[in-house]
């Protein structure tokens, strides 16, 4: 055995690690809401009443990146976690993945918006320039910040197993009802929404985040920008309409993307990269490799 190879297999994170990452994921943040939901009077007299901007709820919504973090330092110490991190770099991919980031996610909430036919009924909901700035950054540092464990670990992990579609699909229910409590906590955005319609919306996601972050080789970057995006407070409410545009859009990505979803010879399995230089080098273009040119591949 090379030594190359010596050095995959000690920063290799086991699939084992899949149980107590979500055994940390669900547990912080189920227990943080339970508390909540079973101690009301309690905990809003100790820590006031719990919204989605507390302090506790974000701990919460961190809490597959915490476990996630917590995993790979436990498996392979600091420097496993600086070459995990590292993956926050990988941002090459095909322009049609793009063009649904930048283009197509809002026309999903627009179309959602105009079927339920608020899109021209309610005014822009920020009075200035400063409350926009400012949900823009709360939005950008509360969701996207849970791929750090969803796509960061549990996905490549998942795919050792399964093929790409399967994965995404055992994956989105798990992401789904991991949200479950905030829908029975009122004060959280959830809790004016309906939950399987946001439970088909997760496993729609799921899938369209699967073959962007196979398509990327493994970023963490693009599926939290994605996050970004279907979080973003810019689009017009368009629950629960818009989990059909993205249920729709899930199914083309599969078709147009078929021969990738359907195997597992090309999935992201690698939570850690061997080399943290690699990494960086690959995304610059200097070590592309040969990659099929299907939807979202370069």
């Amino acid at each position: 055995m090379t030594t190359g190879s010596l050095v995959a297999e000690r920063s290799q994170i086991p699939f084992i690690s899949l149980m107590p990452f979500l055994l940390m994921a669900f547990g912080l943040a189920w227990g943080i809401l339970a508390l909540f939901i079973f101690l009301p009077d309690q905990m809003t007299g100790i820590f006031g009443q719990l919204t989605g901007q507390h302090p506790l709820f974000f701990l919460a919504v961190y809490a597959p990146a915490i476990a996630a973090f917590i995993v790979v330092t436990h498996m392979g110490g600091t420097g496993s976690l600086r070459r995990y991190l590292a993956r926050l770099l990988l941002w090459r991919c095909s322009r049609s993945w793009y063009a649904l980031l930048i283009i197509g996610i809002p026309l999903l909430f627009f179309g959602g918006s105009a079927l339920k036919g608020n899109l021209f009924a309610e005014p822009f909901p920020f009075p200035s320039f400063q409350s926009l700035i400012v949900a823009l950054v709360l939005t950008a540092i509360k969701g996207p910040v849970e791929e750090f464990g969803w796509r960061g670990l549990a996905l490549p992990l998942l795919q050792r197993k399964f093929a790409p579609i399967w994965a995404a699909l055992v994956l989105g229910i798990i992401w789904g009802f991991w949200h479950l409590p905030a829908f029975l906590l009122s004060g959280t955005q959830q809790s004016a929404w309906s939950f399987t319609p946001f439970l088909a919306g997760s496993v729609a996601i799921s899938v369209i985040v699967t073959s962007l972050f196979n398509a990327s080789r493994g970023s963490i970057l693009l599926p939290a920008f994605l996050h970004f995006q279907c979080n973003n407070p810019i689009w017009p409410d368009a629950q629960p309409y818009d989990t059909l545009f993205f249920v729709a859009a899930a199914v083309l990505v599969v078709w147009f993307d078929r021969k990738a979803m359907f195997t597992r010879a090309g999935a992201v399995t690698q939570v850690i990269p061997q080399d943290e230089s690699r990494v960086v080098a690959s995304d610059l273009g200097s070590d592309t490799g040969t990659v099929p040119r299907v939807l979202g591949r370069e």
